[in-house]
């Protein structure tokens, strides 16, 4: 029988983005691709996901205002988080890092580097 994969829960409102991530995951990894911190707030609400790669530059909600909430969910509190952003300042780094996020990717990700740093969240 085929083990169950872990869930990583994709948020970014590029599609383009979130079909790299699925394309790049999606053989060891059940990808779920949202488009807006408020579906991923609503998935998280009902299902804990094994991880979280988080937009931060999103239209309605972006990356560290969708973190705070997730967070404040009894499912999302301690789920680890891998902010991917085209952003690297530093005030973004410290911002995300208050709110306990495991990584930080750089946008355009390495398919190879994502997943070594997902290993490591996941075997935390």
């Amino acid at each position: 029988m085929e083990m169950d994969k872990l869930r990583i829960l994709a948020v970014d409102d590029s599609s383009i983005s979130l079909a790299a991530i699925e394309q790049e995951l999606k053989r060891d990894y059940e990808v779920i691709p949202v488009n807006s911190g408020d579906r991923a707030v609503q998935y998280v609400k009902r299902e804990r996901p094994d991880l979280i790669l988080l937009d931060i530059q999103m239209a309605q909600k972006d990356g560290i205002e969708t973190l705070r909430e997730i967070r404040g969910l009894e499912k999302g509190r301690d789920v680890p988080v891998i902010m991917l952003t085209s952003k690297q300042d530093k005030a973004t780094v410290v911002e995300t890092s208050k709110l306990g996020i495991y990584d930080y990717v750089i946008k355009p990700f390495k398919g190879e580097d994502l997943h070594k740093r997902i290993d490591r969240a996941l075997k935390g």
